[in-house]
């Protein structure tokens, strides 16, 4: 074949080529987004498998070596250290991912990952009651956000990026990869989804929960032992509890920040607040006589479901954890949430006349999505983790605890793209922060 005819030849598959994709403009598409989720399923996914077998590794060490509770006002005071001098730029931690989504600036600083991930394990391993999401969430954030330069990633794309690194880290850190998909998608804007984000959030949640398991990371299951039949008595029990859910999730969203404001107040140098807090935490430890409210609380999580329960579990672990957290600890919110929620489902078993295990499932997922206004990927981690016979359940919960959380948040960078109610539509467009006055 001679030069010319080699040119020619190039150029007319160069012209199909061209010809093809503008006729399916989203083959471009998907080949691209298909390729990033790959590297973010893989790095987040073997990020959150490395880093739940250090829970689990650093939770039965503590466990077996109590005495190290005693050092949680210590390990503290160097958490708060390290966020000091070090990671100022990072302390806001998810509300920053929420915030890069809404308004992109500095790519986010790759130290958020190794330093969310020592201050959570080292919460963890000394006893504070924090959860694991956050984690997840902050490691998948900032390893996604390197890519943006290599990839010249137009600022729209960047904000899909986030939103896919989040249902990365969820679905991966909690083994239920289209909840995951579906919170990337809606826990920034209240009310409204980016479907513009729907291919990226989701393949890179099922890739990195693949790559977790591939890891051979254990996650825990539930069970619910029983379901009734739906029937207008039985829905009417559940909008109880589902009012009782979302009354729960608006006090620690409220309480939480306000207890924030409180150390920040009374507590003018910042590695002291986590100090402080470690000593009222490790003292009430040693005054109650258990460590069954610190830590991640799974083993009772998994109790509230077919066991009856003290009533007065969840209002302890959400002291606990309302203590950790607002002091400066690391970790997350949402493991301590299905933990109120479970044990406060299992709490009203006791006057609403619905199988226990049932309304602890509704509480796990219910408290969580009032105190994050997700509740579209609570019903969907629901039907992952319970199966589907549970589903009407658990979407009244859900839904009846979005709307009576009102617009509060764990979350104060949340923005409101539609309220809850018509006579808040002065609200859309504000963050949460702007109508409740938090900064945490």
């Amino acid at each position: 074949m001679s030069i010319n005819n080699k040119k020619s030849f190039g150029q007319k598959i160069n012209l199909s080529t061209k010809v093809f994709f503008r006729k399916y403009p989203s083959i471009s598409y998907i080949l691209k987004w298909t390729f990033l989720c790959l590297l973010i399923g893989l790095c987040v996914g073997s990020a959150s498998a490395g880093f739940l077998q250090s829970l689990d590794w650093v939770t039965n060490y503590r466990e077996n070596h109590l005495w190290l509770i005693a050092l949680l006002p210590i390990g503290g005071f160097f958490i708060g250290l390290l966020y000091y001098y070090l990671g100022k730029d990072i302390e806001a931690g998810n509300n920053l991912l929420i915030d890069t989504i809404h308004n992109p600036k500095e790519i986010i600083s790759f130290r958020m990952a190794p330093y969310v991930y020592i201050g959570t394990i080292a919460t963890h391993f000394f006893g504070g009651s924090a959860g694991r999401e956050g984690t997840a969430l902050q490691m998948a954030g900032a390893i996604a956000d390197q890519f943006v330069k290599p990839f010249r990633l137009t600022e729209s794309e960047r904000k899909i990026l986030i939103i896919s690194a989040i249902s990365a880290g969820f679905g991966s850190v909690f083994g239920t990869p289209l909840a995951g998909a579906v919170f990337g998608l809606e826990v920034f804007l209240i009310g409204r989804l980016k479907y513009d984000a729907i291919f990226p959030a989701f393949a890179a949640g099922i890739i990195a929960d693949l790559v977790t398991k591939l890891w051979q990371t254990h996650h825990t299951h539930y069970h619910i032992n029983f379901v009734p039949n739906i029937s207008f008595l039985n829905i009417i029990y559940a909008i109880i509890a589902g009012i009782i859910f979302g009354l729960c999730s608006a006090t620690f969203s409220k309480v939480i920040h306000k207890t924030s404001a409180i150390f920040k107040s009374k507590i003018e140098f910042a590695p002291f607040r986590p100090l402080v807090g470690g000593v009222i935490v490790a003292f009430a430890v040693w005054a109650i006589g258990t460590t069954k409210y610190i830590g991640l609380g799974i083993p009772t999580i998994v109790h509230s479901f077919d066991q009856q329960l003290p009533a007065y579990d969840f209002a302890l672990k959400m002291a606990f954890t309302i203590i950790t957290l607002s002091a400066g600890f690391k970790g997350g919110e949402i493991t301590p949430l299905f933990f109120i929620g479970a044990t406060l489902g299992n709490t009203i078993s006791l006057f609403i006349p619905l199988p226990t295990g049932l309304l602890a499932g509704m509480g796990f997922v219910a408290v969580f999505a009032g105190a994050t206004n997700t509740p579209l990927a609570c019903i969907i981690m629901a039907i992952e983790l319970f199966g589907v016979e549970c589903g009407v359940y658990v979407a009244i919960a859900c839904v009846i605890s979005y709307l009576l959380s009102g617009h509060t948040s764990i979350y104060g960078k949340q923005m409101i793209g539609e309220p809850k109610n018509r006579r808040f539509s002065n609200h859309q467009g504000k963050r949460l922060t702007e109508l409740n006055g938090n900064h945490k």
